[in-house]
């Protein structure tokens, strides 16, 4: 199989139709539109920056509408594009920078300065500005219009071949750039967006950042390639994402932080968003208070499981267990192959659990410039090793325990905090929880939860904290220390951070 010109068909078959809106400034793109502005990054990329087959180029800015034409402008062009974590560091991006070697930045202006010390300290780095030129970078908008851009679809592709690299959190160690290829685009939109069911009327709000896969790929590029029309937020706000989806959206993914805050938010009001017919949360465990209330306000929410590494989606819960299978994460969906291992690699029975492993399509070739952690994370036979344990029912239905380096030891006997947490968030004076495994004398490694209390109710002492857990949990779960904090780590998609909590 052979890739070709996914946008140029799309801009073929509906080249009229709206296919990308930013909401901060107002850029639209039809299919035509979007396709032209791709070609001519193409063409740019080539004529005024001096980027040839190959090479990378990296992106610093906020989630745009032009985003679009960058990413497919570097598949007509051969190039792999970079999206950087805007979030990080000069310290931090110097690091990546690198690892994967650019040889030119397109930068967002609010990044201007982050973007000249990366200059200076990479001399062959070429700027490019999207917003406006200067003396030390080229005007990204005047080089785009000065070219002639070729609107015939680009050669076919291996579909195996590097698009675009996206780089982990780096919380297990230094940041890996993850291969993303044309054949996990299309593995993922078979796993998303059949069950899903997008249509080329559906209308999708994306709140996430475009450094992660989750931007990219949930539901965006699955959208893009039906037909359908994507709303860009440059970063989340609650309210501009409240009066999207009560006036045009028809499909939403969010992942917990993004359900919590939005039902925070005093305009919320169910009765206003019966336009969206699909809501999905992955990213992290949606927890289950959060996923009562939006069911008791007539909004089922299907969770589901993926990673950078996969593409990103595995599992999906169907709508009709949203309710009997809650805490699930759903079946593996039609591109995808799973199992549960112990740690010497044999497959578990059901009902146990073990490290789950996963093989298919979409599953990435591996990390840039890194066989070792190559080999390390992607077995012979092509099965993934996803670092998280995880638990099948008689029902064929996937349970995510938790993190494999999350898990501790107490007295001999396995503790997964997940499973505690659960526990504590139910708790009416606990707004948010974290529990990780500290060293100690006696057990090895004992529970320490780390909680922020909700508001207007007064907090309870840890002896009452550990009554509560011991109502409920094996005593060699309950934590043997409670520390009350103002907010949790967390990164950019709100994942908390557990190892800034261990370190600290």
């Amino acid at each position: 199989m052979q890739m070709f010109d996914l946008l140029a068909h799309r801009a073929r078959v509906t080249p009229e139709k709206p296919a990308v809106e930013d909401l901060a400034d107002g850029t639209r793109y039809t299919y035509a539109q979007l396709n032209e502005r791709a070609a001519r990054l193409a063409a740019a990329a080539r004529q005024h920056w001096g980027l040839e087959e190959g090479d990378r180029l990296a992106y610093l800015g906020q989630n745009r509408a032009e985003f679009f034409a960058m990413l497919f402008g570097c598949a007509k062009a051969g190039l792999i594009l970079v999206p950087l974590n805007w979030r990080l560091a000069v310290a931090e991006l110097t690091g990546l920078i690198e690892d994967c070697e650019p040889r030119a930045l397109i930068f967002a202006e609010e990044f201007s300065d982050a973007a000249g010390e990366l200059a200076h300290n990479f001399p062959g780095l070429q700027l490019v500005s999207l917003d406006t030129g200067t003396d030390t970078a080229r005007d990204y908008r005047a080089d785009l219009a000065s070219v002639t851009p070729d609107l015939a679809p680009h050669p076919d592709r291996d579909p195996d071949s590097t698009w675009y690299l996206l780089y982990t959190s780096g919380t297990t160690g230094r940041p890996k750039g993850v291969i993303q290829t044309f054949r996990m685009m299309l593995a993922n939109y078979m796993n998303i967006g059949l069950p899903v069911e997008l249509r080329q009327d559906d209308v999708f709000l994306n709140v996430l950042p475009m450094f992660h896969t989750g931007g990219i790929n949930l539901y965006c590029t699955a959208v893009l390639l039906v037909g359908g029309s994507v709303l860009v937020l440059r970063s989340f706000d609650p309210a501009q994402a409240l009066r999207e989806l009560e006036q045009r959206c028809t499909v939403f993914f969010g992942v917990p932080a993004v359900y919590q805050m939005l039902l925070d938010h005093p305009g919320f009001d169910a009765d206003k968003l019966k336009g969206v017919r699909s809501w999905g949360c992955g990213g992290a465990a949606l927890p289950l208070p959060v996923a009562e209330k939006y069911l008791d306000a007539g909004i089922p929410i299907r969770t589901g499981f993926g990673m950078t590494e996969t593409g990103p989606t595995v599992f999906l819960t169907d709508l009709e267990h949203v309710v009997e299978k809650a805490g699930s994460v759903g079946r593996p969906q039609l591109l995808a192959e799973v199992r549960i291992v112990d740690i010497q690699g044999r497959d578990l029975p059901v009902g146990e659990a073990g490290e789950l492993l996963i093989r298919g399509p979409g599953i990435t070739p591996g990390y840039w410039k890194r066989p070792d952690a190559t080999r390390e994370a992607i077995e012979a036979e092509g099965w993934l090793h996803s670092g998280d344990v995880a638990r099948c029912d008689e029902d064929g239905y996937y349970f995510i325990v938790d993190r494999w380096k999350d898990m501790y030891i107490s007295g001999g006997e396995n503790v997964y905090p997940a499973e505690v947490e659960q526990v504590l968030q139910r708790h009416p004076a606990v707004a948010e929880v974290a529990v990780v495994g500290v060293q100690d004398e006696r057990w090895g490694e004992v529970g320490k939860a780390f909680l922020v209390a909700s508001a207007n109710v007064q907090r309870p002492d840890d002896a009452e904290l550990k009554r509560y857990c011991r109502e409920k949990l094996a005593g060699y779960k309950v934590p043997v220390h409670f520390q009350w904090v103002g907010a949790l780590p967390r990164n950019a998609l709100g994942k908390i951070q557990k190892g800034e909590l261990r370190n600290g």
